[in-house]
């Protein structure tokens, strides 16, 4: 029979989405890998998930989508445990939660100067005098919480006093966030790249949410010398939120891609 999914201490306790009952027991340091290890491999892995964490004690954690039989998981634990064990296990009934929505209630909005990025959940919550960019927490990166993302944004803000730029460039944009603002700011055209295809999806979805879809173009590319970058050169304004390995590859072939004078974020 394949394994169950076992989480490693280092992951913690946690609820998967969709488990209806989850079972815990504590333990020894040296007992509680072997339980954990006898559940995952005498346990359903379409049903099941084991999960063990480390804190003042061992903890073992079972978590069902179906209801279990309380018994037979009992012996199970005391072959390893023992009969103490088994009787110490304990059953808890999982109620339904909107596990999305309750990790976005934590996720408050950032501001940085005129811009604040927030979610859907704090829409009525921004003043009106601020730049708003709703973001979604998804795969792609940039919600805005990051420091180099706000850091670009407070950049922005204060290039946006001095002149408006005529064209942007986002490289690695991730969510879209930077060339969005930019957008939003200035209602000039800002072209957002990235070589995942999971960002630039999410970067034209935010973009259309945000009523800038006619001003971002997303597009997908592997390096900066890509036709589609030059279509639009020069750029007056290029950011570059991205690791610094691949920074210093990309920093000559952006270097020609700005405009005289142009700014680099």
């Amino acid at each position: 029979m394949p394994r169950s999914k076992r989480l490693r201490p280092d992951q913690h306790d946690y609820s998967p989405v969709g488990a209806t009952t989850v079972a815990r027991l504590t333990s020894t340091e040296s007992a509680a890998p072997r339980l954990a290890d006898l559940l995952a491999e005498n346990l359903d892995p379409r049903d099941v998930i084991v999960a063990t964490s480390a804190g003042g004690h061992w903890t073992v954690a079972v978590y069902f989508h179906s209801t279990p039989d309380q018994n037979a998981i009992r012996e199970l634990v005391a072959r390893v445990g023992g009969a103490t064990t088994g009787q110490t296990l304990t059953f808890e009934i999982l109620t339904e939660k909107d596990w999305v929505a309750s990790s976005l209630e934590g996720l408050q909005p950032v501001a940085a100067g005129r811009f604040v990025v927030h979610g859907r959940h704090d829409r009525a919550r921004i003043a009106p005098n601020r730049i708003a960019i709703e973001i979604e927490a998804a795969l792609a990166f940039g919600t805005g919480h990051h420091g180099t993302t706000r850091g670009c944004l407070l950049a922005l803000d204060r290039l946006l006093k001095a002149r408006r730029p005529r064209r942007v460039l986002d490289v690695g944009t991730g969510s879209g966030v930077l060339a969005i603002a930019a957008a939003k700011a200035s209602r000039r055209p800002a072209v957002a790249s990235d070589i995942d295809r999971r960002a630039v999806a999410a970067a034209r979805q935010n973009a259309r949410a945000n009523r800038v879809a006619a001003f971002v173009e997303t597009i997908r590319a592997g390096a900066v010398l890509d036709r589609r970058f030059r279509v639009h050169a020069p750029y007056d304004l290029v950011f570059a939120n991205i690791l610094l390995h691949p920074l210093k590859r990309l920093a000559a072939p952006l270097a020609r891609l700005a405009a005289p004078h142009g700014r680099v974020v």
